[in-house]
């Protein structure tokens, strides 16, 4: 590793690290901002091919742009294009069985002679299996080999020596979230699409946990009648542990609540600990329906500045608390 240049100060250097990233940063836009401009009926006829494609779409791809398939493969699997990766040296032997002749190829090479990509080409027509290539060079071996070819040139990489894959692997990294991105509008694929491929990550808990899944049910639910005292009710508070009681009439209807909140205030008012709870409760009490995400309920609470709600059912009739508590432990907030 080189070392520090021994005739630049502490202060040079900082500045030096500045300029060199600002450089960077403003090559890279400008290789992105010509890629916008330069769309043309190759990039729609890639879309209509892949939106069509009744198999996978596989994404190969050698050293950098190895690493650039790879994303764009995930990108395409998680937002509803069944997608792989396949390493090219791995597919020359044996991964090729992998491909069918309903799937269709992405092949990214700068270049477009990387050997270990031109290498399959003669399988891949004998097999019939369509082909995608992005390049720079549209008259390069695996753009003349393909059905569609997407050019990405730039003017110069952000390597000083416009050497290292810089502002080109960056630019095909856009024009792969433009693919996907576009296919996933096409689909009309939705939020709740997108988190059953995601149901492990923090995306899927927002999008796919219901209150149903969170709340405090059954013998965990507090809840008591109107005429039971205010000490009765502070014992039901305090054997379930949620901060509050719900206040029900006979036929299970939800009369009002009282929170932690609502006993302070009525300690501040001198109000008699044996009166009945209906007394203090509050009436018309915030509520969410079975069947409501979670994220929305926490919108609520955040909105009505409360830490629990009742949960309903599709009679109004009260089945459950949930809490602030649950919502932040299963990640929601």
């Amino acid at each position: 590793m080189a070392s520090k240049p021994s005739q630049w100060t502490t202060g040079q250097l900082d500045e030096q690290f500045l300029t060199s990233g600002q450089r960077v940063i403003k090559i890279e836009q400008e290789a992105v901002a010509n890629l916008q401009h330069n769309l043309n009926q190759e990039f729609i006829g890639a879309c209509h091919k892949l939106i069509a494609c009744s198999g996978k779409v596989v994404v190969i791809g050698m050293g950098k742009s190895g690493h650039i398939g790879g994303k764009l493969a995930a990108t395409l699997a998680s937002t509803g294009t069944p997608a792989f990766f396949v390493h090219p040296a791995e597919a020359s032997h044996g991964d090729l069985g992998m491909i069918g002749e309903q799937d269709i190829i992405i092949a990214l090479s700068n270049s477009g002679e990387t050997h270990e990509v031109t290498a399959l080409l003669p399988v891949i027509k004998r097999r019939g299996i369509d082909l995608i290539s992005i390049t720079s060079n549209p008259n390069s071996s695996l753009a003349k080999a393909s059905s569609i070819h997407l050019t990405v040139n730039v003017a110069q990489e952000a390597c000083p020596h416009n050497l290292a894959p810089t502002a080109s692997t960056t630019a095909v990294l856009v024009l792969g979230d433009a693919i996907a991105v576009s296919l996933l509008e096409a689909r009309g694929f939705t939020a709740d699409d997108f988190a059953l491929s995601h149901p492990g990550g923090s995306l899927g808990k927002r999008l796919l946990l219901l209150v149903d899944d969170l709340m405090h049910a059954g013998d965990a639910f507090p809840q008591v009648a109107p005429h039971i005292s205010i000490r009765d009710a502070l014992l039901e508070m305090t054997d379930k542990r949620l901060g509050m009681t719900a206040i029900t009439d006979s036929q299970g209807s939800l009369l009002g609540v009282f929170t932690d909140g609502d006993l302070r205030r009525t300690f501040e008012k001198g109000a008699d600990i044996n009166s009945p709870i209906e007394q203090v409760m509050t009436r018309n009490s915030k509520t969410v329906a079975l069947g409501t995400l979670a994220v929305d309920a926490v919108q609520l609470m955040e909105k009505s500045s409360i830490t629990a709600l009742v949960v309903i059912d599709h009679e109004q009739k009260p089945v459950g608390i949930l809490h602030m508590h649950d919502l932040l432990k299963a990640g929601v907030v």
